[in-house]
């Protein structure tokens, strides 16, 4: 069905067995799945109080995190890019020629509804398709 698969993770919550079993039975054979993990730096004047360093070491710890959880899956590759989780999801997708993005989902709570997901955004911005898992 598709060519290249992105597939969205937090790395707050556990890689879903799930995720790799939609995204392995949606790709075409000679395709690829790119888990990535969004990194959202330090906004407005909290950056102040962080020193560079804890900085990079934040980035390389998720970095880290990223590719170990994907270690036992040699036909899935980890990206980790930088941004607004939402935006910086499609624009990777459209950057790359994705053709589908996997994103979970859960169950909404006050603030989703106030601000949106990121699933949500994804869903509403993305130009390629995407699959929602709950």
């Amino acid at each position: 069905m598709y060519q290249k698969i992105i597939l969205a993770l937090s790395l707050e919550h556990g890689i879903s067995e799930q995720a790799i079993k939609v995204a392995r039975t949606m790709k075409n054979e000679g395709g690829e799945i790119i888990a990535i993990h969004v990194y959202e730096p330090l906004q407005g004047s909290a950056s102040a109080y962080v020193s560079e360093e804890a900085v990079a070491d934040s980035l390389k710890h998720a970095k880290d995190a990223l590719a170990k959880r994907v270690a036992d899956k040699p036909d899935v590759k980890s990206e980790l890019i930088k941004g607004h989780s939402g935006r910086a999801i499609t624009d990777h997708a459209e950057k790359v020629g994705a053709d589908c993005i996997i994103i979970g989902s859960h169950k909404p709570g006050l603030m989703d509804f106030l601000l949106g997901s990121t699933a949500a955004r994804v869903v509403r911005h993305a130009k390629c398709s995407v699959h929602v898992l709950r």
